[in-house]
C-alpha cells in the first residue's frame, strides 16, 4: 500500500507540474514591463514628475542634471524626466551626452527612472501624414533612451486637431507606429489626457483600443481636462472643460500603466482645493493598479518644494485611508 500511495503522489505531482508548464503561455518577453495589478496592495510608491520644478530649472536657471538629486532631497526614490528641460544640454552636450549625465546621476543618488515625458518632438496626431510620421521617428531615440535609463513608458503628445473624425484615425496611426517600435524595445508609450481632444476621456479610450497593442495604455491625469481653449490654443485661457474629472479618470484606469497626480493649491486641512484626493485614488485601487503614482505640483501659490510636499503629504494620507 505504501509503494502504491507514492507512485500515486509520483504521477499527481508530474501530472501539476506538467499541466501548469503548458498552460501557462509564455508572454515575459513579448509584454513590456508595466506596473499595473498586484495581488495583495504593496506599499504606495511614489515618483517626481520633473514638471514639479521647471520654474527651478527654467526661471531660476538651476541645473536639470540634478534632478536625481533634488528629487531624493525632497524624498524620492523615482523620478519621471520631462525632455523638453534639457532642450540647451541636447544642443550642447548631444543626445548621448545628456541620456548617460542623468544616469550617473541616478545611480549616484540611488534614485531610479519610472518613464520620460516626451514634448517637442512632433504630434503624433498631426493629420499631415509627413509630419505624423516625422514625430514618430523622433520619438524613437526617446524610446531608446527610456530603455537606457531603467524606464518601463514614455507619454507622448496627440493633440493633432479638434476634429474628433480625423483624430481619431491619426492618433491612431500615430500612436499605433510607435507602439510597433516600442514594443521590441519593451517600452509602453502613453497617452496623457493633455488637453484638447485627448481630454475627452471616452474618446481616448476609444483611440488606445483601435491601437488594440500590450504596450499601448494611458497616463490619466488629475488634473488636464480643458477640452477647448481660446483662439485654438494648446495652451492658455480654457473655454471647455470635460464635464466629470472623476468620470474621465474611470474611464481612463483600465488602460493605465502610469497615474499623474495632479495639484495646484491646498486649504488649512492639507486637500487640495479642486480635486477631491480620497476619491480618485479610491477609483485608482478600485482598478487594480499599484504602479507609482507621479507627484505633479503645478501651482503659483506655495513654492515647488512646499508644493510637492503637500502633494505628497496628501496623497500617502488618502492612500492609508482608503486602505484601511
Amino acid at each position: 500500500m505504501k509503494k502504491i500511495a507514492c507512485l500515486l503522489i509520483i504521477c499527481v505531482s508530474a501530472f501539476s507540474c506538467k499541466n501548469t508548464s503548458e498552460t501557462t503561455p509564455d508572454t515575459a518577453e513579448t509584454i513590456p514591463e508595466t506596473e499595473t495589478v498586484a495581488p495583495n496592495p504593496p506599499a504606495t510608491k511614489l515618483s517626481l514628475a520633473q514638471w514639479s520644478l521647471h520654474k527651478r530649472y527654467e526661471a531660476e536657471g538651476a541645473n536639470p542634471f540634478e534632478f536625481a538629486k533634488d528629487a531624493k532631497a525632497l524624498g524620492f526614490d523615482a523620478v519621471e524626466y520631462v525632455s523638453q528641460l534639457y532642450e540647451d544640454e541636447l544642443k550642447e552636450e548631444g543626445f548621448d551626452g545628456v541620456i548617460d549625465s542623468l544616469l550617473a546621476m541616478q545611480k549616484q543618488h540611488g534614485v531610479s527612472c519610472v518613464l520620460v515625458m516626451v514634448d517637442h518632438e512632433g504630434d503624433l496626431a498631426d493629420p499631415d501624414p509627413k509630419k505624423r510620421d516625422e514625430a514618430v521617428e523622433n520619438h524613437k531615440k526617446w524610446v531608446d533612451a527610456t530603455v537606457k535609463l531603467g524606464g518601463h513608458a514614455i507619454r507622448v503628445n496627440t493633440f493633432g486637431t479638434n476634429d474628433p473624425a480625423i483624430w481619431i484615425n491619426t492618433v491612431q496611426d500615430g500612436l499605433k507606429k510607435l507602439s510597433e517600435y516600442a514594443a521590441t524595445k519593451n517600452i509602453n508609450v502613453l497617452a496623457e489626457n493633455h488637453g484638447w481632444l485627448s481630454s475627452n476621456a471616452p474618446l481616448l479610450m476609444e483611440a488606445i483600443g483601435g491601437v488594440n497593442m500590450s504596450n499601448c495604455g494611458t497616463l490619466p491625469d488629475f488634473g488636464n481636462w480643458c477640452v477647448k481653449r481660446a483662439n485654438e490654443e494648446r495652451w492658455g485661457e480654457c473655454i471647455e472643460e470635460f464635464p466629470d474629472k472623476y468620470k474621465g479618470i474611470e474611464i481612463l484606469m483600465p488602460a493605465a500603466k502610469a497615474v499623474s497626480a495632479k495639484s495646484y493649491d491646498f486649504d488649512a486641512e492639507g486637500n487640495e482645493t479642486t480635486i477631491d484626493y480620497y476619491k480618485m485614488l479610491q477609483i485608482v485601487k478600485n482598478t487594480g493598479y499599484y504602479g507609482h503614482i507621479g507627484v505633479e505640483y503645478e501651482g503659483d501659490v506655495m513654492s515647488e518644494e512646499e508644493g510637492i510636499i503637500a502633494t505628497k503629504k496628501l496623497v500617502l494620507k488618502a492612500a492609508d485611508q482608503i486602505n484601511k
